[in-house]
């Protein structure tokens, strides 16, 4: 690159163009694609395949695992969003937090696995906010306070 010295050269030079990455696909030796998804205190780590659409969560159907609606329909988001129903069988193991972050980090991880072994999904998944880990997490407890923020209840006398 050629070294500038005032704002008119500046004007006359030609744009650099930057190209954006290029996603490839990546599979292990069995053809399958494996991600990690995480939320507040939950890990998941999952294993996408093509397949009939079985989904399951730590050896058990995830409709058992998971047993509130909601939670079972926050895990299928990224299959239904990327128009992907019934083609792939979803292997998974969940651990640490609650039901709700497991669900949370299952979705984040089934994302980033979809977005692996088909690299053409990420755009749809992406303006979803389905790659995107986040980050909230428990605020600590602090001395002094009967919770994080909370204090003890004043008293005049």
């Amino acid at each position: 690159m050629a070294e500038l010295s005032s704002l008119a050269e500046l004007g006359a030079a030609e744009a650099v163009a930057i190209e954006a990455p290029v996603h490839v696909q990546k599979l292990d030796k069995f053809g399958r694609a494996y991600a990690t998804g995480k939320r507040k205190n939950a890990v998941s780590r999952v294993w996408v395949k093509p397949g009939s659409g079985k989904i399951t969560v730590n050896g058990k159907e995830f409709t058992e695992y998971f047993g509130r609606p909601v939670l079972q329909m926050i895990v299928q988001q990224p299959i239904y969003a990327a128009a992907r129903d019934g083609q792939f069988d979803i292997i998974a193991t969940v651990s640490g937090g609650g039901l709700s972050g497991q669900a949370g980090a299952l979705r984040h991880g089934i994302s980033k696995a979809l977005t692996y072994y088909e690299p053409g999904l990420r755009g749809v998944l992406k303006k979803l906010g389905f790659l995107t880990r986040d980050s909230r997490v428990v605020e600590r407890k602090k001395y002094g306070k009967r919770k994080a923020r909370r204090s003890f209840q004043f008293s005049k006398r």
